[in-house]
């Protein structure tokens, strides 16, 4: 039960890595330094004080830099990327009882998986707002990615199968939707 755990705990983290990518680091390491939450050996330097200092930096400006007009949207171009990765190092950070394949395996799939499709749905909402509002409701739209990067990260640390669970549930729910939509026939074919 503890690696099903730890593997849903990386998940959860990872798809707030999606929504902003230093948020859910800043939290795991302020978890690991208060003893709330154990680390792989391999990634015990994300409960240092000076991995807190970088990520509070990093996170303080990644938070301003989405509410900054344009540079959102060159955010979104670079945290794409940063975000598969950072969710793949999360995972990875949480699991510690497998073997290097098989836990790098997971880290890539799930975690950079979880990660890459909450930043592609956060990219599409944004390009929507900017197409249909001239990017005057970006700022909406980050404090509203920001409420789900804290918001994913505590429940993810709190109650982690639980998040899982509710992300896939978010997913199959969403993904019917899209299906059903993509099948139904279009007025002008009738």
């Amino acid at each position: 039960m503890e690696t099903l755990t730890c593997i849903c705990l990386g998940i959860g983290l990872s798809a707030a890595c999606g929504f902003r990518v230093f948020v859910p680091l800043l939290f795991m390491s302020m978890a690991s330094l208060s003893g709330h939450l154990a680390l792989s050996p391999t990634f015990a330097w994300i409960g240092t004080y000076p991995a807190l200092i970088t990520f509070s930096v990093a996170t303080g400006l990644e938070i301003a830099g989405y509410y900054v007009p344009w540079v959102d949207h060159l955010l979104d171009t670079l945290a794409t990327p940063a975000a598969i990765v950072a969710g793949t190092v999360v995972t990875a950070a949480m699991v510690s009882n497998m073997s290097p394949m098989l836990k790098w395996t997971l880290a890539v799939i799930a975690g950079g998986g979880a990660a890459g499709l909450v930043q592609g749905t956060t990219v599409v909402a944004r390009a929507a707002s900017t197409a249909t509002t001239g990017g005057l409701a970006n700022p909406l739209f980050a404090t509203i990615e920001l409420g789900g990067a804290v918001t994913t990260s505590i429940m993810a640390l709190l109650a982690p199968i639980v998040l899982v669970a509710l992300l896939i549930v978010s997913l199959t729910l969403v993904g019917r939707k899209l299906l059903h939509r993509n099948l139904k026939p279009s007025p002008s074919s009738a």
